[in-house]
């Protein structure tokens, strides 16, 4: 049985200024995406697109800025509105105060597809075109998240059997062992899901076939996670025995599984400009 480490969160303190973990495993993920989105220039379709314009090094900067503002704002929002709706209803302009803590992937999600939607429409690109530029960009940023939950001692996992070697005992979840599923997530919903993503999108692809494959990979290899996570604790399990993540995953695989058939399906001309 493993004991987590007591990490103190604040990683450097310069005077009045506090910088914390979870905030540099932030930047760490948006260092990659832009490092990894220049990578994906090079991929066919997009190093050849010239219509309405080659893609540049400007326009990942660009992405990656309103790809942010979807994350922030989305994550925060769906928080609210997915786990904590009666408690913000009431405290609407604590919705704001997000240095408090709570996020949600599923929201951020939302947040960056409408970023996107308005970031193509602005550029007269398909806005398919961009996310399946971003999709494999992505999964590496959402494990850096994952080490900031682990170095925070939060998220942890349900209850494990006391035999299983990597047990672990978290601060304030009581002395039995636990899963610690943010390692769990770190590799599944990070690092698997990247390598296979990025594999399958070095060819080209259909134009959404990506992003389909990005909501069909996250969304199953999430569900398979929660079973190891603990559920929040004012919520608990819901119907069918399933969290609140497993929930919002369905929706997710259905949305990529149908999103990848159409894409296939497509015979027009712009079906494969990825």
């Amino acid at each position: 049985m493993l004991i987590h480490p007591n990490i103190d969160p604040v990683a450097i303190r310069l005077g009045p200024l506090a910088v914390h973990w979870y905030g540099l495993t932030y930047l760490v993920a948006f260092v990659l995406f832009f490092w990894l989105a220049k990578r994906r220039l090079r991929h066919e379709p997009f190093a050849s697109i010239t219509e309405p314009a080659p893609w540049t090094r400007r326009d990942i900067e660009d992405l990656l800025f309103w790809g942010v503002l979807g994350v922030i704002l989305g994550g925060r929002l769906g928080y609210s509105l997915f786990y904590k709706p009666a408690y913000y209803a009431a405290h609407p302009l604590e919705i704001l105060a997000i240095w408090q803590g709570g996020m949600s992937f599923h929201g951020g999600m939302l947040g960056v597809i409408v970023a996107m939607m308005l970031w193509a429409r602005t550029r007269g690109r398909p806005w398919l075109q961009v996310t399946d530029l971003i999709a494999p960009c992505v999964p590496l940023g959402l494990a850096s998240g994952r080490v900031g939950n682990f170095i925070n001692g939060e998220l942890w996992g349900r209850v494990a059997d006391p035999s299983l070697p990597w047990g672990m005992v978290f601060r304030g979840a009581g002395d039995a062992p636990r899963h610690p599923s943010q390692v769990y997530q770190f590799l599944l919903e990070g690092v698997l899901l990247f390598v296979l993503l990025w594999l399958y999108a070095r060819r080209p692809r259909r134009m959404g076939q990506v992003s389909g494959a990005f909501l069909v990979g996250y969304g199953v290899l999430r569900f398979i996670a929660e079973y190891f996570r603990e559920p929040d604790a004012h919520l608990g399990l819901l119907a069918l025995g399933m969290s609140m993540g497993q929930w919002l995953c369905l929706p997710m695989v259905l949305a990529g599984v149908a999103m990848w058939v159409w894409a296939s399906r497509r015979t027009d001309a712009g079906a494969v400009a990825a």
